[in-house]
């Protein structure tokens, strides 16, 4: 939980290898190391050189880099691996698997100089499985991937696994020799040269803007090295991202980047190329096709008549909801077979970790069959249902005047048709997503919030949580845990907190109910745990269940949310106090501050000692003032008079139950 001020984490970094220790700090995206630049270049990249080397930094910055995962944009999509190597004194690494990852990590530690860690965050989605102990890898020392005679292709990072796509669609046309550098500070200049002169081809394939970048380095040493210039066969070639953004629309992230195709058209076009001296020149393909576009006659405008109108059915599917988001759960159908939809409405709503989201109908037509059903799980991607559309859909047009244009040529040759419908509809849906769902907001609009805040004192909590400790050791049940069972104990005897509010405004009452506990994940993502039927749980079934429901909540699960109270807390943040939201169908939210001491009055005398503040947001539609004031005054007590229950109490609440 370090705070995320880049120049403060690279500081503390420097000073900690200066002192003689070995920190690993990692940065949320390298995107975001530009606050810190100052510590990165004037302190910790010179360290060594200013103090004639009495002095060493070897700290290692770890952070994920680059994208090929939509929806990051600006901010989480960049490689910015150029800007990096330009300054001496730090070394770069960019694994491309997991196995090279841990042993240059090893390596990366056990060194005397700074290391950039750049893990690719495509990479971070990928399972692996090694049996073979994993070895340290020297920096500088290129990887092998493919043997071959025809053209040297160098890649690294996320590149790698472009490479071999392409290399495997080629087969056997053309024999492929592919280097994963896995460090561009130091590269490996031995490698590269000594494959380069069996070829005498050269492709190199990365994943940042062209402009003053590693790749153009490589070929200028290539290109600048006599041997290696005489054997030349083919000007070198660069596969790379334009001087372009990356984009928030998966379409433009995919369009700005290498893909599978343009490398195979460089291979081909470097084996096929073979020019003079007096023109030899390094090529550069940016998604651009060299040759002037043949004159292309334009399709005789569309005629009034049917085939305009024609239904054409258009399936529904998951669209690209942001980076890291692989799937969601149905919490609602909007629409029926048969109904008439209109371009933009909502058909159904999902929900995922952080948030529930519409998604709208890229036509207007007519609604055919559900694919699924609320409740159900789906992936990204995944057909939800079908539409009959009345007319030819937006994205067919842009992608018929696409085909059409010259610039587009060579991306338009790698994406299916059927895939670039549904990039461009689902990017044109979401583009920048704010924090709280159209939905959630809709649902708070309605909310009459009141808060309400008491404090507890913790002896009783922080007695048993040591004596469990003392029984169970690190299995031990966590305060978390206490002050949950805390608050069913109090929902059992306060019935207004067992009401949900339904999408109808319609209040109902359950003598079971559900408890929620939110769980904040990583990238400031929010998620609800819910332990069903939780006034039904003895102590031991609770603990369990609390314990594994968490932890699967984290994992990526999403449940049903029918809980009348959710728990939160930002105790970990030292936050003493707050006034969280309340979500419909929930009645109210707690939150449950951190351990603080404070005077608090004790009879006739002032005492210190150690409490925690409890707010309760409630929906004043549901219950008045008073009701929440016992409910919130029974948690306190609950908390002040917490024991962990034992066999006799829970065989008399068994029989109670």
């Amino acid at each position: 939980n370090s705070p995320l001020a880049e120049s403060t984490i690279l500081g503390v970094a420097c000073g900690l290898a200066a002192y003689g220790k070995r920190p690993v700090f990692e940065l949320q995206f390298i995107d975001f190391i530009y606050p810190g630049f100052n510590q990165l270049v004037t302190n910790i990249s010179n360290l060594r050189w200013r103090s004639f080397g009495n002095w060493t930094c070897p700290a290692v910055i770890y952070a994920p880099y680059g994208a090929y995962l939509p929806g990051g944009s600006l901010w989480h999509s960049q490689a910015n691996e150029s800007a990096l190597a330009h300054y001496p004194g730090l070394n770069v690494v960019i694994p491309s698997t997991p196995a090279d990852a841990a042993g240059l990590l090893w390596t990366a530690m056990h060194g005397e100089d700074p290391v950039i860690f750049l893990i690719p965050k495509h990479l971070l989605w990928a399972e692996h499985e090694y049996t073979a102990p994993i070895q340290a890898v020297p920096l500088g020392r290129a990887r092998q991937c493919t043997n071959g005679s025809d053209v040297t292709v160098v890649a690294w990072g996320n590149t790698i696994e472009k490479s071999l796509e392409a290399i495997a669609k080629i087969d056997n046309e053309i024999s492929v020799e592919l280097l994963d550098l896995r460090s561009i500070v130091p590269w490996d200049k031995t490698a590269v040269e000594d494959s380069v002169h069996k070829t005498r081809r050269l492709v190199v394939v990365q994943e940042d803007t062209e402009n003053c970048s590693v790749g153009q380095m490589i070929i200028s040493h290539v290109t600048s090295t006599p041997e290696l210039w005489n054997e030349l066969v083919s000007p070198p070639i660069l596969v790379s991202k334009a001087n372009v953004m990356i984009g928030y629309n998966p379409i433009y992230e995919y369009a700005a980047l290498p893909d599978v195709e343009r490398i195979i058209t460089a291979i081909r076009r470097s084996v096929a190329t073979k020019q003079e001296r007096a023109v030899a020149a390094a090529n550069v393909d940016r998604g651009r096709a060299a040759p002037e576009p043949e004159p292309v006659q334009s399709a005789p405008a569309p005629t009034a008549t049917a085939d305009i109108r024609k239904r054409r059915l258009q399936s529904i599917t998951v669209p690209v909801m942001g980076e890291g988001i692989r799937s969601a759960k149905i919490v609602s159908l909007l629409k029926k077979p048969g109904d008439a939809v209109a371009l933009d409405d909502e058909l159904c709503e999902v929900e995922t970790d952080k948030a529930v989201y519409p998604i709208q109908s890229s036509f207007a037509g007519t609604m055919g069959e559900w694919k699924t059903k609320v409740g159900d799980t789906v992936e990204i991607g995944q057909e939800l249902g079908t539409l009959f559309a009345d007319e030819t859909p937006l994205a067919d047009q842009v992608q018929a005047a696409a085909e059409v244009s010259a610039d587009r040529k060579t991306v338009e040759a790698t994406v299916p048709a059927a895939e670039a419908d549904n990039r461009v509809r689902h990017a044109r849906r979401y583009s920048i997503e704010p924090a709280l769902s159209p939905t959630i907001t809709r649902k708070l609009s309605r909310v009459i919030p009141a808060n309400l805040q008491i404090d507890a004192r913790w002896d009783a909590i922080q007695e048993a949580r040591e004596a469990a400790k003392k029984k169970d050791g690190k299995n031990a049940p966590s305060p978390s845990v206490m002050i949950a069972w805390c608050v069913v104990r109090a929902m059992e005897k306060h019935a207004p907190f067992r009401r949900l509010m339904l999408e109808d405004d319609q209040i109902v009452q359950n003598d079971d109910f559900d408890l929620g506990i939110a769980v904040a994940l990583d990238d400031d993502r929010l998620a609800t745990a819910v332990i069903t039927n939780a006034n039904k749980k003895n102590w031991p079934e609770f603990v369990k269940t609390y314990n594994e429901t968490v932890v699967a909540t984290r994992g990526g699960r999403i449940d049903a949310m029918n809980a009348p109270v959710v728990i939160t807390s930002l105790g970990a943040f030292g936050v003493k106090a707050g006034a969280p939201i309340v979500v419909p169908p929930s009645v109210g939210t707690l939150f449950i501050g951190t351990a603080h001491r404070q005077l608090i009055r004790n009879k006739n005398t002032n005492e210190n000692a150690e409490v925690i503040t409890v707010s309760l947001t409630f929906d004043h539609r549901v219950v008045n003032g008073g009701g929440a004031a016992a409910f919130i005054n029974e948690i306190k007590n609950q908390i002040e008079g917490f024991r962990i229950p034992s066999e006799k109490m829970r065989a008399e609440s068994a029989r109670k139950g």
